[in-house]
């Protein structure tokens, strides 16, 4: 009797079973083991990423078994690991949907070396993206700088049509051991957050699949009208689902782009909305420094403040800089992992040009708190909103706060949901900022609002003569 050649699948941020590549290879191979491997990637997450990770992970681990397989935990350095359990299971190939962000691409690129020096057979498939970094190219060859280029360049390249979800998962015969994910204990820097933000967030692929399919059929026609709206609640929400690999953007692609062929007013939005993802990664991969340096490099020497320490910063964190609009927006983060995009943007702008504070503390702090943590569209997002990224007019769009809550909370809601008021009303996600935060900073629903920590008109003052005096450096 023949036996089933095994296939180790490495699962990484691709909690799917539709339109997974690696899996699907896998399955027409023969037996195959899935495998999570807390590595040292895994542990360095920030508390809310790790966290919805935890619920990734608890939500596929019942997937796999509903259908007869399993998902094999382990912790250790990820080479290791898929050697270990290549030589226990007789695996003879290990599969992984690829990776971008430069930590990975040096990891994924060692590990494959080294397990086909073993003998294996190795492949990595196309998952996270639609478009590969490497083939959306300029006309002189190189790589897109500026967005609106690179959507016209995409917009009409097709996207194959994402794959049907298996059937069946061929089991091997017998399972390796593996490891509790709970002993793993990914959730406990959330500490007693976790309670709080976990009542926000949808996990698991049906949860996303079902999310898109509401979104495309209620929501997208005023996508494109009304998605800067704070209060409005038209976006998809999927940001979350998309970072881990919950749904694919093949699949928010082609259900956006049957929207706008039946005529959706804010579909083709939508699209441009995935396209900006992509664009994000295509610059992490050309530049991978976008990380962790401006990604112009003239502005190296700007004087922005660069200590985690200051008063100012710790504020903003807290969401007590006295401009409303910033302290809802911080609160929503601390209460859902997540902010609205145009808040976001303004938050940043505040901190960065108002406060003069640099862009990677800020994006350090979301790094930490935002359960859609995504590298690439945290590092560019924040780069572009400070001026030193991929922006063609960058420090002079400074965000008013006030004026933009009066154009897009005109009624205040946003800001009644996130701001207790001054008799200490508050809403019940006002109240859960509280029973969210930190014990040891102190904070209680009946404290007074604070004072401004800038006038908004001097705070653009300082921050455009800073940028006068930086170019004449």
């Amino acid at each position: 009797m023949s036996i089933s050649p095994i296939s180790i699948y490495w699962v990484r941020r691709d909690f799917r079973l539709t339109d997974n590549a690696a899996l699907t290879a896998a399955i027409r191979r023969g037996s195959v083991l899935p495998v999570f491997i807390c590595d040292p990637q895994v542990e360095s997450l920030g508390a809310a990423p790790k966290f919805r990770l935890d619920l990734a992970l608890a939500a596929f681990e019942d997937r796999l078994g509903a259908m007869g397989s399993k998902l094999v935990m382990r912790r250790g350095k990820a080479l290791d690991v898929l050697q270990d359990l290549a030589r226990e299971s007789g695996a003879t190939a290990v599969y992984w949907n690829r990776l971008y962000d430069p930590s990975s691409v040096a990891r994924d690129t060692d590990i494959k070396a080294s397990l086909k020096a073993d003998g294996l057979e190795v492949e990595s498939f196309t998952g996270a993206l639609m478009f590969e970094p490497w083939t959306v190219k300029t006309k002189t060859d190189g790589p897109y700088r500026v967005y609106t280029p690179f959507w016209k360049a995409v917009r009409e390249v097709g996207v194959p049509a994402p794959l049907k979800a298996p059937d069946q998962i061929p089991a091997p015969e017998t399972w390796p051991h593996g490891e509790a994910r709970e002993n793993w204990k990914l959730s406990a820097e959330m500490r007693r957050g976790a309670d709080v933000v976990r009542q926000y967030v949808r996990v698991g692929e049906p949860a996303a699949q079902a999310r898109l399919a509401e979104f495309c059929e209620d929501l997208i026609a005023a996508y494109k009208a009304k998605r800067d709206y704070l209060d409005a609640e038209v976006t998809s929400e999927l940001s979350d689902a998309l970072s881990l690999g919950e749904i694919s953007p093949a699949q928010c692609w082609h259900a956006g782009r049957r929207r706008m062929q039946e005529g959706a007013a804010g579909a083709e939005h939508f699209l441009k909305e995935v396209v900006w993802r992509e664009f994000a990664w295509h610059l992490m991969w050309h530049y991978p420094e976008i990380e962790t340096k401006n990604w112009r490099p003239e502005w190296d020497g700007f004087s922005w403040i660069d200590d985690e320490d200051h008063p100012h910063f710790l504020r903003w964190c807290q969401g007590r800089t006295g401009q409303p609009l910033v302290d809802a927006a911080m609160r929503e983060l601390y209460v859902t992992g997540k902010m609205h995009n145009r808040a976001r943007m303004i938050t940043a702008s505040y901190l960065t040009k108002h406060l003069g504070i640099h862009w990677r503390l800020g994006m350090r702090w979301f790094e930490d708190c935002l359960v859609d943590w995504d590298p690439a569209s945290n590092a560019m997002g924040w780069q572009w909103v400070a001026g030193s990224g991929p922006d063609a007019a960058p420090y002079f769009r400074i965000y008013n706060p006030q004026t933009q809550s009066d154009k897009f909370d005109p009624e205040a809601r946003y800001l009644t949901r996130w701001l207790p008021d001054e008799m200490s009303c508050a809403s019940e996600s006002a109240i859960q900022f509280f029973d969210a935060i930190p014990v040891s900073w102190g904070l209680k629903l009946t404290d007074k609002s604070v004072e401004p920590l800038v006038d908004l008109a001097e705070g653009r003052a300082r921050a455009l003569a800073a940028y006068e005096t930086f170019k004449t450096q």
